[in-house]
């Protein structure tokens, strides 16, 4: 008992608002950011309530920070079998699990008590749906259950711009439905190169990745599959007239672009292309969204 009591206090001593900020996963959080404002954005029109928009942002972004700490929570004792995580504040003990804990609590509840005074309650509902999906339903379950963990929690990682719609709209409309397909049908796509990577400490932590159970040929078959399918779903704005030719020339351009990659990893005899995928697919989907505020923008000025 004192020993544990030691133990939080120098954690509380070490800990700084790196390692705070560390648990959030501030770069997946600001990729849920960008694609949350994109679809602010789009459901703006020429109605911009710049108020409105901040709020919602920093709601948002508590919210997936939350679920990024439950994460780390969760997966404490994994991730000290891994070398991409052995860094993490909860596994050296500059934060303690109860800090993290409250941590996630202070950051969840506050963006449930911002979107419900100031935005609406179904962008509550529908960020407390995510929030669930990934800290919980994910992270609990899914994770450890089965190689398909990605596929079936990936509505989570691809709600926000349904959420950035709505918090302006209050209301969900065909448009953000499309975006978030896309982002759904991208996840595995970007995800599993990464698995491909670092499958070696999937195996040690003992986590079932799809490289872990199938096998890095099926997976990198898969990538190819999901990838096809994401820049099949990349085209659905513009042929239900939410977008125009510049955005269809590119996002052609941009898939010839991520498909290319996707299929160099496929006919590769080794894996030292799977890290270099994984990054292509995220400046893949930020060009993708970026493409969607350039041509809508290009629509209002001519």
């Amino acid at each position: 008992m004192k020993n544990s009591e030691n133990t939080s206090v120098i954690a509380l001593k070490i800990a700084s608002w790196r390692d705070y900020l560390a648990l959030c996963k501030p770069k997946v959080v600001l990729m849920i950011l960008i694609t949350a404002m994109v679809g602010m954005y789009l459901a703006s029109e020429h109605r911009f309530d710049l108020k409105l928009m901040l709020i919602a942002n920093i709601a948002i972004g508590f919210a997936a920070s939350a679920a990024a700490v439950i994460n780390h929570i969760i997966d404490v004792n994994i991730d000290a079998k891994m070398q991409r995580t052995q860094w993490r504040p909860l596994v050296t003990q500059r934060i303690s699990n109860k800090q993290a804990l409250f941590f996630a609590a202070s950051l969840a509840s506050s963006s449930m008590f911002l979107l419900l005074t100031y935005i609406n309650t179904l962008t509550a509902l529908l960020t407390l749906a995510g929030f669930i999906g990934y800290a919980v339903i994910y992270s609990c379950f899914l994770k450890h259950k089965t190689p398909q963990n990605i596929v079936y929690g990936g509505f989570a990682g691809a709600i926000p711009p349904l959420l950035g719609w709505t918090s302006i709209t209050n209301n969900i409309e065909l448009e953000p439905l499309l975006l978030t397909l896309i982002i759904f049908l991208w996840t595995p796509a970007h995800f599993w190169p990464l698995a491909i990577d670092r499958l070696e400490d999937y195996r040690q932590a003992n986590v079932p990745m799809l490289p872990v159970i199938k096998g890095v040929d099926y997976t990198k078959t898969c990538i190819v599959i999901y990838t096809l399918a994401t820049v099949i779903a990349s085209l659905l704005p513009y042929f239900f007239h939410y977008s125009g030719e510049l955005y269809l020339s590119l996002v052609l351009l941009l898939g010839l672009w991520f498909g290319y990659y996707a299929i160099q990893l496929k006919i590769a005899a080794n894996n030292q292309l799977a890290l270099k995928t994984f990054r292509i697919s995220i400046y893949y989907l930020i060009a993708l969204f970026v493409a969607l505020l350039v041509d809508r923008l290009a629509l209002h000025w001519w």
